[in-house]
């Protein structure tokens, strides 16, 4: 039974940011489901696929909050 976390930020809490949408999300569960099907063998129906929306500021790269690094990146 596989269990599959996959981590994001929550882009719609940033300006011009676009939310990930429940089509998107839909397509994450059907996409990894497939992949662990056709490289492992495993049943769909026994595959969960958890997906976590993190707030941007609550998660960091390079000794930055999210949004400081894209700031910073951005010029």
């Amino acid at each position: 039974m596989p269990i599959v976390t996959i981590q994001i930020t929550r882009e719609g809490t940033l300006p011009g940011a676009k939310a990930t949408t429940i089509e998107q999300k839909e397509a994450l569960h059907a996409g990894v489901s497939d992949l662990l099907h056709t490289v492992l063998g495993k049943d769909p129906e026994d595959t969960f696929v958890i997906i976590q929306e993190v707030e941007p500021e609550d998660w960091g790269r390079g000794g930055q909050s999210v949004p400081a690094w894209r700031k910073r990146r951005s010029g």
